[in-house]
């Protein structure tokens, strides 16, 4: 550096006007982007330092146009970096926050647990969030700061915080389809979603279910969680009549298209629902859900995964929309939805609604 532009800066630091400190700030700034190499560790302090007091005197506007110069740089003064990420000014400490290299993950953990959902938001889209960072947002973000980090592809989540993501919109509309849309979701917690979300995004379900691969399918199967069917409630107080009932039925082959149907058209809604899950090997609740619900594109992907043809789908359709008005033309529209249901996406569906069969079974 000039000799001149030294004694310059030496000047300004005895002036006490903040114009005139200002000044020094940018030509301390300008002094150390002008270096080519990276400066030594004695030399970094100096300048962390300096830089730090002065920003720390100045108003918001000089300190954001600070962060926005050192937000691109991957070798900044550390101090004064962990002060802008944690200033109480969102225009302040945004630059740094969404793409400062310089920032350790310790460093942005301790702004996710200690500052406020603006600055969540802004850790959110940075171009890579690690899993302990993305766990801490999750942990503390409202819904607005969670839509971000979920379509974040960059942000790794554990599978514990991506339980808890999908618990949590299992309960709030509002992140239905940031977790659906989701590409590194596993597919197990893509599908536990499937009674939660609208028909819509019901749809972008069966379409990822029909694409994906076995091995990751059996994978994903295996790593599902064993806790949904107890969540479930209690079982209806005729179950373990019709549960025998239905057994002997099927020790004797009896269960037939026509005795569901005749189950359904008759009431017995809960033999109903204990056949239909015993064919289907499902589980009862996942069944009663489906049923109580009037669930008919659910139903659909059950029949057709059972093998059941159009005409009896299109019966368990009309019994169950028969207080609807519309319940003919309703069923004729789902019946054309049912011929379009590709059955290899029922299939797969099922695999997953299955888990809760087994789940209910390791629980007994």
């Amino acid at each position: 550096m000039e000799r001149s532009k030294l004694h310059d800066l030496i000047e300004l630091a005895q002036e006490p006007s903040s114009e005139r400190r200002r000044e020094l700030l940018r030509g301390v700034t300008d002094l150390f982007f002008a270096n080519d190499e990276k400066p030594s560790g004695v030399e970094m302090q100096l300048y962390d330092d300096v830089m730090s007091q002065l920003a720390g005197e100045m108003e918001e506007a000089v300190r954001a146009e600070l962060a926005e110069r050192l937000a691109a740089s991957d070798a900044a003064p550390q101090g004064l970096l962990r002060d802008l990420a944690r200033d109480a000014s969102i225009a302040v400490a945004k630059p740094v926050l969404t793409s400062s290299k310089a920032l350790s993950e310790d460093d942005l953990i301790i702004v996710a647990r200690t500052r406020g959902q603006e600055h969540l938001r802004a850790i959110s889209q940075r171009p890579t969030v690690s899993e302990a960072l993305s766990e801490a947002i999750v942990e503390r973000g409202d819904n607005q700061t969670l839509n971000l980090l979920l379509r974040n592809e960059g942000a790794a989540m554990s599978r514990e915080t991506q339980e808890a993501v999908v618990d949590r919109a299992a309960e709030d509309p509002d992140l239905h389809e940031a977790v659906i849309g989701r590409q590194s979701l596993p597919i197990d917690l893509l599908n536990e979603m499937y009674f939660q979300v609208e028909a819509q995004l019901r749809d972008k379900i069966l379409k990822r279910n029909s694409e994906v691969d076995p091995a990751e399918l059996d994978a994903a199967l295996a790593a599902g969680r064993k806790k949904m069917a107890a969540r479930d409630g209690a079982l209806p107080a005729d179950y373990a009549q019709a549960e025998k009932e239905v057994r002997l039925l099927r020790a004797k082959r009896a269960i037939t298209p026509a005795v569901l149907a005749a189950f359904l058209r008759n009431r017995e809604t809960t033999k109903f629902l204990v056949a239909l899950a015993e064919l289907a090997d499902i589980d009862f609740h996942t069944a009663r859900r489906i049923l109580e619900r009037r669930e008919l594109d659910a139903l659909s992907i059950v029949c057709k995964a059972a093998g059941f043809d159009r005409s009896l789908y299109l019966t368990f359709a009309v019994l169950i929309l028969d207080r609807d008005v519309n319940a003919m033309a309703r069923a004729r529209e789902y019946g054309d939805l049912y011929e379009a249901l590709p059955m290899e996406a029922a299939q797969r569906t099922i695999r997953f609604w299955r888990l809760r069969r087994q789940s209910g079974a390791a629980a007994a």
